[in-house]
C-alpha cells in the first residue's frame, strides 16, 4: 500500500516538473502554406501557479516533503526501496537535463523546425511559379480560336490573289514572248542585211580590181587621177575608181530588178521559221510558226 502510495507521489511530482518544460509545439510552430494572421482567440482565465495552486514558491515543496517524509520513513509507513531510488535517478536526470541542455534541445528544435519550414516554403514558391506559368500558356491559349480565325481568313485571301495572277501571269508570259519573236526576227533582218551587204561590197571590189587589172587605160586614168588630187586639180567625175564602182552598183542593181528572187526569200524564210520554232520549243512558248510564217496555238 505504502508503494503504491509512494509511486504516485513520484508520479505527481515528476509530472509537476515537467509542466513547466516547454512543449514541441511551442518550441518550433510552421505551416504549409503561407504565414497569416492568426485570428484571435479568447483568453483563458488566469489561474494561480505555484504549490499545489496555492500561489505559494514551489521551493516550499522540499520542507514539507521533509516533514512528511521523516516520521513515514521512521514507522516505516513508506519503505525506501531499489524502486524509489530508481525515481529519485530519473527524476534527477529530467531536472538536469531540462537546467542543462533545455535550451540545446529546444534550439536545435527549432533550427530543425525552421530548416523543414524553409524547405517546404520553397516547394511551395516552385510549385506557385510553375502554376503562374500554367496560367500564363492558359492565357495565350485562349486567343488561340481567333488566331486560327486569323489564319484562315489570310489563307483566303492568298488564295484570292494568287488565283487573280494566274489570269493575268499568261498573258505577261505571252507578251514577253512575242517580243522576244519579234526581237529574234528583226536581228535575223539586220544579218542577212548586213551579209549582203559584206558579200555586195566584196564582190563589187573583185570585179573593180580585174578591170584594173585587165586595162591599161583605166590604169592610166586612176594614176592620172591621183596626181590631179595631188596637185589639187582634181574635179568631180575624174576618179575612174568610184565611176567603175558605181558602174557595177548600178548593173547589180538592174539585174536585181529583172532577177527572179522568190527561191531565194522562200529559203530565207524557211531558215527563219526552223529558227523561231527551235526558241518556241527550248523556252516552251505558247504557239509555233507553220510552214507559211503564221502562228498556231499548242495545245
Amino acid at each position: 500500500m505504502l508503494r503504491v502510495s509512494s509511486t504516485l507521489i513520484a508520479k505527481r511530482a515528476f509530472g509537476r516538473s515537467t509542466r513547466s518544460i516547454p512543449s514541441l509545439s511551442s518550441v518550433s510552430h510552421y505551416h504549409s502554406s503561407p504565414r497569416q494572421e492568426e485570428e484571435a482567440k479568447d483568453v483563458e482565465p488566469v489561474k494561480k501557479g505555484g504549490l499545489f495552486g496555492t500561489g505559494l514558491s514551489n521551493m516550499y515543496a522540499l520542507p514539507i516533503g521533509l516533514v512528511f517524509a521523516i516520521p513515514a520513513i521512521k514507522f516505516e509507513w513508506y519503505v525506501v526501496n531499489e524502486e524509489t531510488q530508481l525515481v529519485a535517478v530519473f527524476i534527477a536526470f529530467c531536472v538536469t537535463l531540462y537546467t542543462q541542455a533545455g535550451g540545446a534541445i529546444a534550439k536545435s528544435l527549432q533550427e530543425g523546425g525552421d530548416a523543414i519550414l524553409k524547405e517546404q516554403q520553397e516547394a511551395e514558391e516552385k510549385v506557385i511559379e510553375a502554376l503562374e506559368q500554367k496560367l500564363e500558356f492558359l492565357k495565350v491559349g485562349s486567343n488561340m480560336v481567333s488566331d486560327f480565325e486569323t489564319t484562315y481568313k489570310m489563307r483566303e485571301e492568298a488564295y484570292a490573289n494568287l488565283n487573280a495572277a494566274g489570269k493575268i501571269k499568261p498573258h505577261h508570259d505571252f507578251k514577253a514572248q512575242v517580243e522576244r519573236v519579234l526581237s529574234m526576227i528583226t536581228q535575223e533582218e539586220f544579218n542577212l542585211a548586213e551579209k549582203a551587204k559584206s558579200n555586195f561590197m566584196n564582190e563589187a571590189t573583185v570585179a573593180v580590181t580585174a578591170q584594173f587589172e585587165t586595162s591599161k587605160e583605166l590604169k592610166k586614168a586612176a594614176l592620172d587621177a591621183a596626181i590631179n588630187k595631188i596637185k589639187g586639180v582634181s574635179k568631180a567625175g575624174d576618179d575612174p575608181v568610184q565611176a567603175a564602182f558605181i558602174k557595177f552598183f548600178q548593173e547589180k542593181a538592174a539585174a536585181a530588178a529583172k532577177a527572179d528572187s522568190t527561191a531565194e526569200n522562200a529559203a530565207q524564210r524557211a531558215a527563219l521559221i526552223a529558227k523561231l520554232n527551235a526558241l518556241a520549243a527550248n523556252e516552251k512558248f505558247f504557239f509555233q510558226f507553220d510552214e507559211t510564217g503564221q502562228p498556231k496555238m499548242v495545245a
